[in-house]
């Protein structure tokens, strides 16, 4: 990659320049991580589209390991905090400390910047923390920044969080609350490898093989593709379509579909129809496509929507689930 992209203002060519990233990007990645294409590409996409990502799988997916080496990938500073019962929002944010001059015997607060000052932050079962440190990550993800003592401290770009949890274990653990998940982009579920890669896997890790990664793209190379998918034109149509298929989901709505309102109690909001089209525009500039078009939205539909909508008892009695509910939505608005 030529180092001239954040100086370039021809968007054709930072196009075709992203789409060679990406292919390196995967390559690089793909030294470490056997498989797992389709949520290595969402996290690309939620990097890029300025939002973050809540990652759930059982443990031994290699979780942590891929966020490290997405990291590496892109040279940026990557921290991680494991989230546990008795941590408190300071041991994510920073905290005070008393500092004495040794020249003058004066001493003073000093803020101790926490592991939330950095590029990518890991935060490890974020479900096993209390709300109270939980919603110690809410401005950052939002505002990009941390108050502490009355002062206000920007976040360095680009800024990214990554939480995972796991599905299986749920005694001792505190769901997110509604308004935190919706601050995540993507919600990601990061399956079972199938039997090839996983005989892959257990030849790579068992033996004495050590990946070398190699950076692919610069700070401000990154920055400057995040300002390149703000600028991607799409169509009104396309809009009004993710709009309305977000706006389906809402029981209370007066177009809303028969199983919607048998089956939801909470639709997803306004932030939903955002990120499909922000999600969208960014999957079309990965593929070297200059504009998304309706194929690009359904495929982020998944992601998206799986942890804004919120069922009732009906479908948990009938054994319906989010993804039920989300496939059948697209079925239907396809046959629209």
């Amino acid at each position: 990659m030529k180092s001239d992209f954040a100086q370039s203002h021809n968007d054709v060519d930072n196009i075709i320049k992203l789409k060679t990233a990406h292919d390196i990007l995967i390559a690089e990645i793909g030294k470490v991580i056997i498989g797992q294409r389709t949520v290595i590409d969402e996290l690309l996409i939620s990097l890029l589209a300025r939002g973050h990502c809540l990652l759930v799988g059982v443990p031994g997916l290699a979780k942590t390991l891929l966020i490290s080496t997405l990291a590496r990938a892109l040279d940026l500073k990557f921290s991680r905090i494991q989230f546990t019962p008795d941590l408190m929002p300071s041991d994510i944010t920073g905290t005070e400390v008393i500092e004495e001059d040794k020249s003058t015997g004066r001493k003073q607060f000093k803020f101790v910047r926490g592991p939330v000052f950095a590029n990518i932050v890991l935060a490890d079962e974020i479900n096993r923390t209390p709300p109270k440190t939980q919603s110690a990550l809410l401005q950052a993800m939002q505002e990009h920044e941390v108050s502490s003592a009355g002062e206000t401290l920007k976040l360095d770009e680009p800024f990214f969080v990554l939480a995972t949890q796991n599905p299986i274990e749920q005694e001792g653990t505190y769901p997110l609350p509604e308004a935190q998940l919706d601050r995540f982009m993507f919600n990601l579920w990061v399956d079972y490898p199938d039997a090839a890669e996983e005989e892959e896997i257990v030849r790579s890790t068992t033996s004495s093989y050590t990946a070398e990664i190699r950076p692919v793209l610069k700070t401000e190379e990154i920055i400057a593709m995040q300002s390149l998918v703000r600028r991607v034109p799409v169509a009104d149509s396309l809009i009004q379509y993710a709009v309305q298929l977000v706006r389906r989901t809402r029981p209370k709505a007066p177009d809303a579909p028969a199983f919607i309102r048998e089956w939801i109690s909470w639709g997803a909001g306004p932030r939903a129809s955002q990120y499909l089209i922000l999600a969208a525009k960014t999957k079309a500039i990965l593929d070297g496509r200059p504009t998304p078009d309706i194929a690009d939205v359904r495929a982020v539909v998944r992601p998206v929507l799986r942890h804004r909508i919120v069922t009732n008892f009906n479908a948990e009695a009938q054994g319906v689930s989010t993804i039920d509910i989300i496939d059948k939505l697209i079925s239907e608005e396809g046959k629209s």
